[in-house]
C-alpha cells in the first residue's frame, strides 16, 4: 500500500498564502488538514470552497473536529481530537467519511479502533517544539501501535526528511507533518522531499 502523506495546517498562515501554498502542494499530498483553531466556522468553510475553486478535490480535504464545517462543505476526512465526540457516534453520522482520530498511547489506539476509526494519527515520534516538555513515544512506540492494530496507523511529531525511512521501517502507513513544511524556507520544495522519500 502506498504510504501517505499528509500535510497539517498550523494556524499561523494568513488564509491567502495558506491556500496558494496547498494548491502547489495538492499533487503531492495524500490529505490537507485544516487545523485553523482560532477560525471560525464561516472562514474554515471559506477555506474549503476556496481549496475547491483552486482544484483541491474534496477527497484530499480533511477537516479538524468541526463536524459541523465537514457536514455543509462535504470533505471527505475528519480528524477527531482526545476531547472530540466519541469516534462511533461520529462514524454514525458521517458514514461516509474517512475518520481519523489522534491518539498517544497504545491502549486509545486498541480503542479508536474498536470504536471504528479508519486511521490513527499517532505521536508525538519525535521531539517537537509544539509539544515542548513533553516525552515522545519514540520508534518503538510506533512499533508497538502499528503492530497492534489492522488500520493505517499515520505518524506525527518531530519527523524530519531524514527521519522518514526510520519511520516507516518502524511500522507507519504514513507520516503527518507540520512544522516540517510550514516552517520551511520553501514549504512547497519540503513536501516534494517528503514526498519522494516515501516513494522510495
Amino acid at each position: 500500500m502506498r504510504k501517505e502523506l499528509h500535510i497539517i495546517s498550523d494556524g499561523k498562515r494568513d488564509f491567502p498564502r495558506l491556500l496558494r501554498i496547498s494548491e502547489e502542494m495538492n499533487e503531492y499530498a495524500a490529505a490537507i488538514h485544516i487545523r485553523e483553531k482560532e477560525a471560525t466556522a464561516f472562514q474554515l468553510y471559506s477555506i474549503v470552497k476556496d481549496m475547491q475553486a483552486r482544484g483541491i478535490p474534496l477527497c484530499k480535504i480533511y477537516m479538524n473536529d468541526r463536524l459541523d464545517v465537514a457536514k455543509v462543505t462535504g470533505v471527505h476526512g475528519v480528524q477527531l481530537k482526545h476531547h472530540s465526540l466519541p469516534v462511533e457516534e461520529v462514524k454514525r453520522h458521517f458514514s461516509s467519511c474517512r475518520i481519523g482520530k489522534s491518539i498517544h498511547s497504545l491502549e486509545e489506539a486498541k480503542k479508536a479502533e474498536q470504536q471504528g476509526a479508519d486511521y490513527l494519527l499517532f505521536g508525538h515520534i519525535f521531539a517537537t517544539a509544539s509539544k515542548k516538555g513533553k516525552k515522545p513515544v519514540g520508534l518503538s512506540g510506533l512499533e508497538s501501535v502499528a503492530a497492534a492494530v489492522e488500520i493505517p496507523v499515520i505518524a506525527i511529531g518531530g519527523i524530519t526528511i531524514e527521519t522518514v525511512n526510520d519511520v516507516i521501517e518502524a511500522g507507519a502507513d504514513g507520516i503527518a507533518v507540520m512544522s516540517g513544511i510550514w516552517d520551511a524556507d520553501n514549504p512547497v520544495e519540503a513536501v516534494r522531499a517528503y514526498h519522494n522519500k516515501l516513494k522510495l
